[in-house]
C-alpha cells in the first residue's frame, strides 16, 4: 500500500518500529516495515557498531532510522549542558538514602566490585547538545535515512545537517502545540503520540490527538502512536487521517526484543491497566509497568523527583542492581521491575518473532479494511 510517507521513505507497509534493539530494527525493515533504532543510551562506539550491523543485515533497498532525545529544557540547558560530575553533585544526599532504603527492603544486593583498574563505560541518558552531537555525526556518516526526536523539537542545526544529506527528520508530539512547533522547525513529518504509549508520553489519548495534529500540521504527514499493536488499530489510525503508525511497546514482547526473560514474564501476566505514568526514571513523565518501584516513588514519604537528566543519573545504578538479580528464583527484586511499556502490554499474550508480529498486523489490517468496504457497500 502507499501513503504520503512513501514520498519520504521506502517501505511496503506503513508500520514504523521504534526499538532499542538492532535485531528488531532490521527484522521490521526486512519484513516490509521501517525500523528505527533508539540510540539515546548508546556510546558513540556502540552506535557505530550497531549501525554497521544493521546495514549488513538489511535487504537491498531496506532503510532504517535513528531516534534520539532532544529536549529544550533539562538541568544545565541554560549553560549548554554540564559535565557529568557537575550534574552528579546536584543530586541531594536524601535521594541516595531513599534508594538505599528501597533496595534494602527488597533484598537487592550491591553490584559486584569492578576489577582493579577496570573502567566500565556507560552512556547514560544523552540529552544535551554536547553529548548528542557525536551520535548525530555517526548517524549522518551512515546510511541512515531518518532522524527522529522522541522528546523535544529538533534544533535548527540538526534539521539543516540532515536535509543537506537528504535525510528525513521527524518528531514526536503529545500536544497540538508541540506538533506545531515541530512543523515550524522544518520537520518532514510529525508523530502524534497518545498517552497510551510507553516511555515519555503526554496526557491526551491517541484517538483524540491524532486528528487534531493532522489538521494542525497539514499538509505534513502524520504518524499515529500510542496503543497501536494490531492491524485493526492501524486501520483506525489511517481512518483518523494518519499516514502510518509508530509502534514501540509491541516489540518488547518479541523474541528479538531487548526485554529480559523476567520482564517478558511480567508482560505476559499484565493487563492494560497495569501501567502508570511516572517521573521516577528520567524526571519527565514516562509510562512504565506498575511495580513496587513506582509505588514507592508515589508515596508521600518519597523525595520529589529531579529534573532530567539528574533523575536518570540517580536511578541508573539501582536499576542495574535490580535487573541483575530479578531473574533469580524467589527474588524479591522482581517486584521492582518497571520496564518502559505502554498499555498494549495487555495485548502481549505470547512471545513471537518480530516478523510474525508484523505479518499478523498486516493480515488483520487487510481484514479490517475489507470489513469496512463491505459495510460501506451495504453487503
Amino acid at each position: 500500500m502507499r501513503t504520503p510517507m512513501n514520498d519520504l521513505l521506502a517501505f511496503d507497509f506503513p508500520v514504523f518500529a521504534f526499538s532499542h534493539c538492532r535485531d528488531v530494527v532490521a527484522a521490521v525493515t526486512n519484513a516490509g516495515g521501517f525500523g528505527c533504532l533508539g540510540a539515546v543510551a548508546h556510546l558513540p562506539q556502540d552506535l557505530e557498531f550497531d549501525l554497521d550491523w544493521i546495514e549488513g543485515q538489511l535487504r537491498p533497498g531496506g532503510q532504517y532510522g535513528v531516534d534520539l532525545l532532544m529536549p529544550s529544557k533539562f538541568e544545565g540547558s541554560s549553560e549548554g549542558g554540564l559535565a557529568r560530575q557537575d550534574m552528579r553533585s546536584r543530586i541531594p544526599p536524601e535521594h541516595w538514602a531513599f534508594l538505599d532504603h528501597l533496595l534494602a527492603k527488597y533484598d537487592v544486593p550491591p553490584l559486584p566490585d569492578e576489577a582493579p583498574g577496570e573502567k566500565v563505560q556507560r552512556a547514560g541518558l544523552q540529552v544535551d547538545p554536547k553529548a548528542m552531537a557525536p551520535l548525530v555525526d555517526i548517524a549522518l556518516a551512515h546510511r541512515t535515512r531518518l532522524l527522529v526526536s522522541a522528546l523535544g523539537t529538533p534544533p535548527a542545526w540538526l534539521v539543516e545537517k540532515a536535509h543537506a544529506q537528504d535525510i528525513v527528520v521527524g518528531a514526536l508530539a503529545g500536544t497540538v502545540k508541540h506538533a506545531e512547533a515541530h512543523a515550524a522547525a522544518g520537520v518532514d513529518f510529525v508523530i502524534a503520540q497518545g498517552t497510551e504509549a510507553g516511555g515519555h508520553t503526554g496526557e491526551i489519548s491517541t484517538l483524540v490527538l491524532v486528528p487534531q495534529v493532522v489538521d494542525a500540521v497539514a499538509p505534513l504527514p502524520v504518524l499515529a502512536a500510542g496503543g497501536i499493536a494490531n492491524g485493526r488499530q492501524v486501520a483506525a489510525s489511517l481512518a483518523l487521517g494518519a499516514a502510518g503508525v509508530w509502534c514501540g511497546s509491541i516489540w518488547l514482547g518479541t523474541e528479538e526484543g531487548e526485554s529480559t526473560d523476567a520482564e517478558r514474564a511480567r508482560f505476559l501476566q499484565a493487563s492494560s491497566g497495569d501501567t502508570v505514568r511516572t517521573r521516577s526514571f528520567t524526571g519527565k513523565p514516562c509510562r512504565v509497568l506498575r511495580s513496587g518501584w513506582t509505588e514507592a516513588w508515589d508515596a508521600e514519604s518519597a523525595p520529589a523527583t529531579l529534573p532530567m537528566p539528574l533523575q536518570s543519573m540517580l536511578v541508573a545504578r539501582s536499576r542495574r542492581r535490580i535487573s541483575r538479580v530479578a531473574h533469580q528464583p524467589d527474588a524479591a527484586a522482581v517486584q521492582l521491575l518497571s520496564p518502559f511499556i505502554g498499555q498494549v502490554v495487555g495485548m502481549i499474550d505470547q512471545v513471537k518473532p518480530t516478523r510474525r508480529v508484523l505479518a499478523e498486523m498486516i493480515d488483520e489490517f487487510v481484514e479490517a479494511i475489507e470489513r469496512l468496504d463491505s459495510a460501506v457497500a451495504g453487503e
